[in-house]
């Protein structure tokens, strides 16, 4: 799917998608705005000394979930948030009482997103033409959490678990909801003629998944292979994020559709991901994030070079992700940079 442009990094991140020999191993550093606003002009200079890497974040500013307070989206969940700059976690479930099941209304997917903004078609279809125009890989989205995570927002973690233990009928129902409500919003940035398309849902745990694989594949695998596969026929490329150990599903989400997977090395292990990922699916590898306040300058180094070294190819196939929470040593941030610019590119 190279696309005819002169730009660059969307050529190159699209020959490492599709093992094609990229000139370079894109990297991306993510930083929440309470890192942005805790160092402030300090690391305004980090970033502008390294320009090859790609910064995000500091634009949730202004999103409620990272405000200090109570914030109720669009699905009538209630967020709570103690710190200014996280995101925040859902305290109030919509559905925790079945009985309110009857009477719940979803979104409309097409007029606001899960915070509350406004969806613009016209403005979304001007910036996806102005992204073709520049160069730029024009990509459409569904929220984070957008299958598992809204499922236990609504219901609340403990209830989603017994309606999954239990096969509650209830629940299906429920879910074809939502996954009707994704697919609306998927099939329109389809038709507005996106290039690559991201999802986003935390699955695991520490050690393995939130539920057994038996249960994800009832559950959960025909709703991504749903809208998986519709993108996959247009020749869209599939991004999925997914904090947590998965390792037991990475080759379902393969046969679902996904060509570039977001999986965190703490929790699966840099070799058991070579075994199941390498020359089989595009890895955006996020480096261990649990570790990053605790590392010197040194062992981050070491922690990219070896990544690189052993999930890496000539033929391309490895991408390189950092979340620095602001729990994260400035000189830890600036150490990330540095190695990214000496063994990326």
């Amino acid at each position: 799917m190279l696309i005819g442009t002169e730009n660059r990094e969307t050529q190159n991140y699209l020959r490492a998608v599709e093992f094609k020999h990229p000139r370079w191993i894109p990297c991306r550093i993510w930083m929440p705005p309470a890192t942005w606003g805790k160092y402030g002009r300090d690391l305004e200079k980090i970033v502008e000394n390294h320009p090859r890497i790609t910064f995000i974040g500091r634009d949730l500013i202004n999103d409620p979930i990272y405000q200090r307070g109570n914030f109720t989206d669009a699905w009538g969940c209630v967020w709570r948030n103690l710190v200014e700059g996280m995101a925040g976690l859902v305290v109030g479930h919509p559905l925790e009482d079945w009985q309110t099941l009857e009477d719940f209304q979803p979104p409309d997917p097409l007029k606001f997103n899960r915070i509350g903004k406004p969806w613009n078609c016209e403005e979304i279809k001007r910036s996806i033409e102005k992204d073709k125009k520049e160069g730029r890989l024009a990509m459409g989205y569904c929220d984070h959490g957008f299958m598992f995570q809204i499922l236990y927002d609504l219901r609340g973690f403990e209830n989603l678990m017994v309606d999954i233990a239990t096969d509650d009928p209830r629940l299906q129902y429920l879910i074809n909801i939502v996954l009707n409500h994704n697919q609306r919003l998927t099939d329109k940035w389809l038709e507005l003629g996106v290039e690559l398309m991201a999802f986003g849902d935390d699955l695991g745990n520490q050690d393995r998944l939130a539920i057994s694989p038996h249960h994800w594949r009832q559950y959960l695998k025909p709703c991504y292979k749903q809208m998986y596969s519709k993108c996959r026929e247009k020749g869209i490329h599939v991004y999925m994020h997914s904090d947590g150990h998965i390792l037991e599903i990475i080759p379902d989400l393969i046969e679902c559709g996904v060509t570039i997977i977001n999986p965190q090395i703490g929790a699966n292990s840099l070799g058991r991901l070579v075994k199941t990922c390498k020359e089989k699916v595009c890895v955006d590898l996020d480096l261990d994030r649990q570790l990053l306040p605790f590392f010197t300058p040194q062992q981050i180094e070491d922690h990219v070079k070896k990544a690189i070294e052993t999930l890496g190819s000539e033929k391309g196939g490895l991408m390189l992700f950092v979340d620095c929470e602001p729990v994260v040593p400035l000189k830890n941030i600036a150490a990330i940079c540095d190695a990214f610019e000496k063994h990326c590119f």
